[in-house]
């Protein structure tokens, strides 16, 4: 007889992930936008941003960022509510709209950045 595997580890490693991701490239990008375009330390044009972003790989890098950070979200957003608000009996359904939010955002960033 076969044990049915759990797949906890599997969102664990997004989270993991996620963290790793968001604490490496979040900062850069928000100093970046959030700073220095509107204070004017760099003036980009239309388009030198648009040659960065054009290769497929600058998308991919972009999507894999925003996918593994909201995965990381999710996996935090749903330890929060099961274990700080002690919601055990809700496990399941929270478990579902937190990944589900995160699976949704990763296909809307897909289409976004590939369509």
């Amino acid at each position: 007889m076969q044990r049915k595997r759990p797949i906890e580890p599997f969102f664990w490693s997004l989270f993991g992930g996620g963290g790793t991701i968001s604490s490496l490239f979040l900062p850069v990008l928000l100093v970046i936008t959030g700073l220095a375009i509107p204070l004017g330390w760099v003036n980009p044009t239309y388009d030198h941003l648009k040659s960065l972003v054009d290769p497929w790989y600058s998308r991919l890098l972009i999507m894999v960022i925003v996918s593994l950070s909201m995965f990381h979200w999710a996996h935090r957003f749903r330890f929060t509510l099961h274990e700080g608000l002690q919601l055990h009996p809700y496990d399941k359904p929270i478990a579902l709209i937190c990944y589900g939010i995160a699976f949704g955002i990763t296909l809307l960033s897909a289409f976004v950045l590939f369509i």
